[in-house]
């Protein structure tokens, strides 16, 4: 496989007497893929029926002249003013009741059928008019599913469809459903499915188990929304589909997105994450506020070559600063080089660069491009003309199994949103504090979703807080081979939300019960025997397992048996480093005591190594500079 580069363009922001100019500097810049038409619905068709489709077919042609290969997006990510007049309730509604409205992007709701009609038509024009063309090398569906919080909507026809989607989930026994909920209590009880509202607007919090199910449930429409446009395209194309997600947007399953798609992408945004949802302290953030977080890319990158099954892009890479965050920082030179290499390192087939020129209009107008608005170049211009000067003598990607692997699940995201017991947890930061503390310690990571029952290749198997654990994926652990780490809140739940009898964590070949659960105060974490604390979630285990971790007060913290760990404490950094250390020796892996802001990523044929910090580093691969970089051929 080749790495490869590309960047996002928008023609008809654009006169078209320079289209053929901007097509020549990007093939000189030594760009392969150019994605355009993603937000170009009201230029399509700028009133109903009414296709303007010549200028796209001359944009497509003129780039495809130069040697470009285009990605074409389907535009339903902005549908046009007139489509707000002709279906007005199709906006999306927050949980206050309000809906959303005109003016920016994503202002659909995706249980309107009226909407996944017109979406349908549209995505259908342009399949059979692009199809077959000979520019148009793969596509992407709609843009950046679930951003700006536009997943789950309580608008009437998400709740007649969550009623519908009820029924089929119970096989049309409102009395099942009331059982498997615990409905008798507070008397909750329905007798008609046509009687469930939305779970919102209540007086106090709302039933977890309805919480939980209206998160699925919207989580299938995202689903059911995109299979309906990929199954249009593959009427007419045999290229690959791809749709482009984001960082830490966790509101639908992307694992069975991905399943309709060829390829998985992402759009990377190293220094807006960083302010915006890596959920670092002030003292973190100002240390990388150039760099970005050393591991929220990487976790990023290894998540998505899961949901592409091992193909994956970044369809958006930041080449400057950005627009959106609280604080819009300019890269430390040399880290748009970095980052892209990162992503080729964790196996990104392609790295895009958005944008191509600075808009100089709109909500946008503050993002830098790879072109300033007077087209002269930007600086990160010279950056990725070096990474693909680099990647013509680069060797191709080899895959390659890495003997760690991370299990990363939606549904158990969505449970701890639905009961996270304490103010600020979240089971997306204890995966990511988990594959951290693997990073520090030097390790390459493979991210597996919780339907993965082969571990073939794994020595080393970590599942956190999988708070509904099915019992395949527990045997499956069991006799894994592998050195497995479970915990905490693994199976604390089943699959409707009430706890389970026995006692989580019910684990084949483990001696250990969840007799009592705590959450801490960020303010009282409880100090470990030997170093480290407890921080978050503390639980009280009963059992025979031995003893790994104890607290100060000699209560367990983290237990084992043969192959199984159990920890029940959400642990710190230095906690978090001892427990790795100790599965990974037990797994015969070596750990890496790696500098601050060093991190190494191997594939089948290189290894990489990174400084994501702005002074000169040492390390084990030798010198190197501020945002500097070594590759490595192995063997």
């Amino acid at each position: 496989m080749r790495r490869t580069l590309g960047t996002c363009y928008y023609p008809e922001h654009w006169p078209e007497e320079i289209w053929a100019e901007d097509a020549r500097r990007m093939a000189e810049a030594g760009l392969t893929w150019i994605r355009i038409g993603e937000f170009a619905w009201a230029r399509l068709e700028p009133s109903p029926g009414d296709l303007q489709f010549d200028w796209l077919d001359r944009a497509i042609e003129v780039l495809g002249q130069a040697g470009l290969k285009v990605v074409l997006g389907t535009p339903t990510a902005t549908p046009p003013r007139w489509m707000a007049d002709k279906h007005p309730d199709m906006f999306a509604v927050d949980a206050e009741g309000r809906p959303r409205g005109f003016g920016s992007r994503r202002h659909y709701c995706f249980s309107h059928q009226g909407y996944l009609a017109e979406s349908r038509r549209i995505t259908r024009l342009l399949a059979e008019r692009y199809g077959r063309n000979p520019h148009v090398a793969a596509w992407q569906t709609d843009n950046e599913y679930g951003c700006h919080d536009t997943t789950i909507s309580y608008s009437d026809a998400a709740r007649t469809a969550f009623q519908r989607w009820l029924e089929v989930q119970f096989n049309g026994s409102i009395a099942d459903l009331n059982a498997a909920w615990g409905n008798i209590f507070w008397s909750m009880e329905y007798s008609r499915f046509d009687q469930i509202g939305l779970p919102n607007l209540t007086v106090t919090e709302p039933h977890p188990a309805h919480v939980l199910a209206f998160r699925r449930f919207s989580s299938d429409q995202v689903v059911a929304y995109n299979r309906a446009q990929v199954e249009i395209l593959r009427d007419h194309t045999d290229v690959p589909i791809a749709h482009n997600y984001m960082g830490r947007i966790t509101d639908f399953d992307h694992y069975k997105v991905g399943g309709d798609l060829e390829i998985a992408s992402w759009d990377s945004y190293p220094l807006g994450f960083l302010e915006d949802r890596v959920g670092a302290d002030a003292d973190h953030q100002r240390a990388y506020a150039r760099q970005g977080d050393p591991d929220f890319q990487a976790f990023h990158h290894d998540l998505y070559r899961a949901v592409g099954r091992g193909r994956w892009w970044i369809m958006e890479q930041q080449p400057g600063p950005v627009n959106w965050a609280p604080y819009n920082p300019a890269p430390l030179p040399g880290m748009v080089r970095l980052w892209s290499w990162e992503a080729f390192a964790h196996g990104a087939e392609a790295v895009c660069y958005f944008r191509w020129r600075q808009a100089p209009f709109a909500q946008e107008q503050m993002h830098a491009g790879l072109l300033r608005p007077d087209s002269k170049d930007a600086p990160a211009m010279a950056e990725a003309q070096e990474v693909a000067r680099e990647l013509a003598e680069a060797p191709e990607v080899q895959p390659w199994t890495a003997p760690v692997a991370l299990i990363f699940d939606y549904d158990a995201e969505w449970a701890w949103k639905t009961q996270p017991h304490g103010a600020g947890l979240s089971y997306f930061s204890l995966v990511f504090d988990h594959y951290k503390a693997l990073r520090r310690a030097g390790l390459s990571v493979d991210i597996l979703p919780s339907s993965t029952r082969d571990f073939t290749g794994r020595k080393l198997v970590l599942a956190p807080g999988l708070m509904h654990l099915p019992q395949g994926l527990k045997q499956a652990l069991a006799v894994s081979g592998a050195q497995v780490v479970h915990g905490p809140r693994s199976g604390a739940r089943d699959a409707h939300f009430s706890i389970p009898d026995p006692l989580p964590p019910a684990l084949p070949g483990l001696d250990v019960t969840v007799a009592r659960v705590e959450s801490l105060r960020p303010d009282m974490p409880v100090p470990l025997a030997g170093g480290g604390a407890v921080t978050g979630y503390l639980e009280d285990l009963e059992g025979g397992a031995a003893v790994m971790l104890r607290t100060k007060d000699a209560a367990a913290v983290a237990v084992c048996e043969g192959s199984q760990i159990y920890c029940g404490g959400w642990l710190d950094a230095d906690g978090l480093d001892r427990l790795v250390a100790t599965a990974c020796a037990s797994a015969g892996l070596e750990v890496r005591d790696l500098p601050e802001g060093i991190r190494c990523r191997r594939t089948a044929t290189e290894e990489f190594w990174f400084n994501h910090t702005d002074s000169d580093a040492d390390t084990p691969a030798g010198h190197l500079p501020p945002a500097g970089l070594k590759r490595l051929l192995l063997g």
